[in-house]
């Protein structure tokens, strides 16, 4: 029988939390900013300013501490579905031209990261 103390068991927990989260940590901001201006993205959302859509810094506080909120990002990049805009507005949000799961995960995480 194998015996293994709670100190070996909390460092492995750590460990494998710690290489969790620097892997989600590593956006390729410059990949995400490309696709976001080919994609037009930057037309209605800014960094830290509300456009035409809300900002990153919103997209963001909307999302934090939220298991799904990578997921929810990327649903609303490949949807289509209705949104509203800062003026009251709605209007089918752009489906963002690429099916990678890479490059969505990475611009979500970017947003994300505001």
């Amino acid at each position: 029988m194998i015996k293994v103390s709670m100190s070996s068991l909390a460092i492995a927990l750590g460990m494998a939390l710690g290489a969790m989260s620097s892997a989600q940590a590593a956006v390729d901001v410059e990949a995400a900013k490309a696709l976001a201006k080919a994609n037009d993205c930057l037309k209605c959302h800014a960094a830290d300013k509300d456009k035409k859509g809300p900002s990153m810094k919103k997209i963001a506080a909307k999302y934090k501490g939220k298991a799904d909120g990578q997921e929810k990002a990327i649903k609303n990049m490949t949807d289509g579905q209705m949104v509203k805009l800062t003026d009251g507005t709605e209007e089918k949000h752009k489906i963002i031209d690429t099916k990678d799961p890479k490059e969505l995960k990475n611009m979500a995480d970017w947003y994300l990261s505001h």
